[in-house]
């Protein structure tokens, strides 16, 4: 199991987003939370509101989630960042193994 990380402009964004991988059945479930932000960005400190993605699914669907975000997200260089996870309770991923094709 991995979770993958990304942030969005907005919530609607996210929202989006999140509904484009999980009609694709390519991940179990997306979690969506408001964040602020600070960053330098083309020679300018910026501090703003966002929202973040935590999407929930296996290894093998990296490149597809990262497909669906590259070519849908409103940033130029969006943050896509898988993190491994080490364990995870059986029944939750039996359910995953059930949702994502």
């Amino acid at each position: 199991m991995v979770f993958i990380y990304t942030t969005c402009e907005n919530m609607e964004e996210a929202k989006k987003l999140g509904g484009l991988i999980i009609d694709q059945k390519i991940a179990a479930c997306v979690d969506f939370w408001s964040i602020s932000s600070c960053y330098n960005w083309e020679g300018e400190s910026k501090c703003v509101e966002q929202a973040m993605l935590l999407i929930t699914t296996f290894e093998a669907k990296l490149d597809a989630v990262n497909q669906i975000i590259s070519e849908n997200h409103t940033y130029s260089v969006p943050l896509i960042a898988g993190v491994d996870v080490r364990r995870i309770n059986h029944p939750y991923k039996e359910w995953m193994m059930k949702e994502i094709v």
